[in-house]
């Protein structure tokens, strides 16, 4: 259960720093401040409960373990812009991606 908990305190920091990035699109002048103030807001709730749910993980995994598994960050975040937004990812940064997940298989699997 605590993984589990671990893997959604990961993916609601990252949709915190999604949101962070939705809140810089360009929108009409007139919608700005709303618009910026809702994805902000959303943004803080996101990292307010994973902060929450890692101090859970904390209390039940060695900080040595946990804190590399939020490595998973890099790969979601690509990820993701990659999927929403069309942003370009060069080669070297597939790489470096597949080299976490060989570091977070590692590290998991030696617990």
């Amino acid at each position: 259960m605590i993984w589990l908990t671990l893997v959604l305190a990961s993916l609601l920091s990252v949709c915190g720093q999604l949101c962070q990035k939705q809140a810089t699109r360009q929108v009409p002048a007139h919608a700005r401040t709303r618009y910026i103030a809702q994805w902000i807001g959303l943004a803080l709730a996101c990292l307010g409960l994973a902060m929450l749910l890692w101090l859970a993980v904390l209390q039940n995994i060695p900080v040595g373990i946990a804190y590399p598994m939020l490595s998973l960050n890099f790969v979601w975040v690509t990820l993701a812009a990659w999927k929403i937004w069309c942003e370009p990812i060069t080669t070297r940064h597939w790489l470096g991606v597949g080299l976490l997940i060989t570091g977070i298989f590692i590290l998991g699997s030696a617990v």
